[in-house]
């Protein structure tokens, strides 16, 4: 899998050994409060997923250039039909956020996609409650589309959400 680069960032596989520094957002009531996998209370349980992560060309960890400190992760995941489009995603440590890195890491993700898999079609949605999650998506060029509502993976809370669309040319 590549390491992608932008000026501040590089996008690099996940690696089970990245459990510690992962469970900074995993972990982190905040962080969690609208996304789909539950809250993570030990490190050592995020592993299965880094191990699942490492293997996927479509996932990755945004680690911070200027001091090597891993500090998020996110991806663009192929849709489930062949001509559905691919959705992005992405989450960061809280200490990061307000800093345009989600914006740096999702433009690279795009275009990665892109060149890659020759993928132009994407959607993404946030909650209505996180709406900085809306600006990353709008500064991308997303243009919203229809209001809506997603739940947890353990279908334990759902969110009314903004869903958006992307069609890159």
């Amino acid at each position: 899998m590549p390491v992608l680069e932008t000026p501040r960032l590089l996008l690099r596989p996940l690696q089970p050994d990245d459990a510690e520094a992962a469970f900074r957002w995993c972990g982190n009531p905040a962080v969690n409060r609208y996304m789909r996998y539950a809250l993570y209370q030990r490190a050592e349980d995020i592993i299965p997923w880094l191990e699942e992560a490492a293997a996927s060309p479509y996932e990755f960890g945004f680690v911070r250039r200027a001091d090597g400190l891993l500090i998020g992760s996110g991806g663009v995941t192929p849709g489930d039909a062949e001509n559905e489009p691919w959705e992005l995603g992405y989450n960061l440590r809280r200490d990061c956020w307000g800093h345009g890195y989600a914006t740096e890491a999702a433009m690279a993700m795009l275009d990665y996609a892109r060149k890659t898999f020759g993928i132009r079609d994407f959607i993404a949605y946030h909650a209505k409650a996180n709406p900085a999650s809306g600006r990353v998506m709008e500064k991308c060029g997303f243009l919203y589309q229809h209001d809506g509502e997603y739940s947890r993976f353990d279908g334990s809370e759902t969110f009314p959400a903004r869903f958006y669309t992307l069609r890159i040319n």
